[in-house]
């Protein structure tokens, strides 16, 4: 383990990634709502850098909606060929229009046109409504750029604990965790 645990973080990542682990990038993230009550999903990491982990979403979106109230999440990604996971906890803040237009514009013209027809979360009548959305979105844009929607953006989860779990037999599993105290980490062993 390094001292930094978001360089052995993204050691690790780039370590599933070189082992051909499926989506490597998938984690679990979860919010909670005002009154505490926890939801989960799954997401993807779209960056990673000294400052923590960036992904991006609807933020009319229940997790939307739940970081605006209560600006705290966690992450887990788990790597079961390489029987390794980390979980991470922290503050989190929206990203700047700039850098969300940076990665918008990365992200693939249906899933863009996508992201402009769903309501996401929302209740939906049928299927074909959604598909009509999109036909006509389609539409408007075609050969030209589909603008990011106003409602639509990035976050980056700041950790202030990091979780390195690697398993080891008989349930005796090798656990480190970080915790962010001022502007250095502390390192401690945890029972498995």
């Amino acid at each position: 383990m390094t001292a930094d645990p978001l360089r052995q973080f993204a050691t690790w990542l780039s370590d599933a990634e070189a082992a051909g682990v499926p989506m490597a990038t998938a984690f679990a993230l979860a919010t909670a709502d005002p009154d505490g009550t926890p939801s989960v999903r799954m997401l993807l990491l779209h960056g990673l850098d000294v400052d923590g982990l960036r992904f991006f979403t609807n933020r009319q979106s229940r997790k939307g909606r739940e970081l605006a109230a209560n600006p705290r999440a966690a992450a887990v990604f788990h790597w079961a060929p390489l029987g390794r996971q980390v979980r991470l906890a922290g503050g989190v803040t929206p990203l700047s229009e700039e850098t969300s237009v940076a990665y918008w514009r990365t992200r693939p013209l249906g899933s863009q046109l996508a992201a402009w027809a769903s309501e996401q979360g929302a209740e939906l009548d049928d299927r074909a409504t959604l598909d009509a959305r999109v036909a006509e979105l389609a539409a408007r844009y075609q050969g030209g750029e589909v603008p990011l929607p106003p409602f639509w953006g990035g976050y980056l989860l700041a950790p202030a604990a990091i979780e390195f779990w690697e398993s080891r037999p008989d349930r005796l599993h090798h656990r480190v965790e970080y915790r962010r105290s001022g502007g250095t980490w502390e390192e401690r062993l945890l029972q498995p």
